[in-house]
């Protein structure tokens, strides 16, 4: 599915105040062969996943200083999503991803675009990341296949991203 599909109908509003629900958050990754750039193409996490761990990966360091003690510095920060779930032939997602090209792809054939942001206000983010493919199908026989993928930060710190519709704008 397309971000284009899943927003159709959906207005956020920015001001929205109360609780979100893990589907209320859109991860979409650019794994199209040729991008158009729009985010409207990019193809959305979710179909037969079970958990998306997004996680913010602080790197810091400690050091100790006479009559001052430990001293802890932020130093830098990487994004990355941990993606488990159930195999889905046929998920646009899923087939992009564990593609042969993903899965042995190293350098910038897996460094991708994407977006992450809350449907119902809009507001996200936007960056780049390698794809990392841990699984692609194991699991315990007459069980679904277990797919586990994982999306690192790669490219510097993700921008302030809200959602527009761009499906009809210049790529």
């Amino acid at each position: 599915m397309k971000v284009s599909e899943l927003m159709k109908g959906v207005t956020p509003n920015p001001e929205y105040k109360g609780e979100v629900q893990v589907d209320d958050m859109v991860l979409a990754v650019d794994l199209a062969e040729e991008s158009t750039g729009k985010v409207a193409d990019y193809l959305v996490v979710g179909d037969h996943i079970t958990a998306i761990d997004g996680q913010l990966n602080p790197t810091t360091e400690d050091r100790t200083y006479i009559r001052k003690g430990t001293q802890t510095s932020k130093t830098g920060q990487q994004r990355s999503f941990s993606i488990t779930g159930d195999r889905l032939e046929g998920d646009e997602f899923q087939d992009a991803a564990l593609s042969h090209k993903i899965k042995y792809g190293r350098g910038n054939t897996v460094k991708k675009s994407y977006v992450y942001f809350n449907m119902l206000t809009g507001k996200g983010e936007k960056g780049e990341f390698v794809v990392i493919v841990n699984s692609d199908g194991g699991s315990d026989a007459s069980t679904p296949a277990g797919i586990d993928i994982e999306l690192r930060g790669s490219g510097g710190v993700p921008e302030d991203y809200t959602y527009s519709d761009d499906s009809g704008a210049g790529g």
